[in-house]
């Protein structure tokens, strides 16, 4: 099982436009046997589960770890998981997060917290973030290895460092 990739899951949850049970399957493209168990409820949890999720990241950006530890706490107990290990490849036994009778709602609720706070454990509760380019508001995870990230994506990044860079010109040319 993969927690850093649950965790990055987690900030694309949160970032995510979900107006229905199409918008989840968007999400959801690299996992085609879940399209059909989509709903418009799923979706109605899914967005609930992202207001109760935003406040973890920004706690993090803030170095404020107790905050993002009683987040993720405080989420668990709302959203109790029930891990099973899985036997449906005997060669390669992993968890999964989630029993079968699952909706997807409650599945990729359960991969994000317990792919963060698999993270937090392991990397540190500075580990997410908010991006730093204005105005974008998206989420992400840090997984560099010296905890420099500071924007969602490279067309952020670019987006700052070209507003920088701009900006220093007009200040030379004043």
């Amino acid at each position: 099982m993969d927690f850093v990739r649950y965790a990055d899951a987690s900030a694309h949850l949160v970032n995510a436009s979900l107006p229905d049970a199409a918008a989840v399957r968007s999400l959801l493209r690299s996992r085609d046997w879940l399209h059909d168990q989509c709903s418009d409820r799923d979706a109605l949890l899914l967005r609930k589960f992202q207001r109760e999720l935003r406040p973890v990241f920004e706690a993090s950006a803030a170095g404020d770890t107790r905050g993002v530890i009683a987040g993720i706490n405080e989420l668990m107990v709302a959203h109790p998981m029930t891990p099973q290990i899985s036997d449906h490849d005997p060669d390669n036994l992993h968890l999964h997060v989630a029993s079968r009778s699952a909706s997807v709602a409650e599945l990729l609720v359960s991969e994000s917290l317990l792919g963060l706070s698999t993270l937090v454990c392991d990397l540190g509760a500075t580990r997410l973030g908010v991006c730093a380019a204005s105005p974008c508001t998206n989420v992400y995870v840090d997984t560099s290895p010296n905890r420099s990230r500071r924007y969602c994506s490279d067309r952020c990044s670019s987006r700052a460092n070209v507003a920088a860079y701009r900006a220093r010109q007009r200040a030379a040319t004043a």
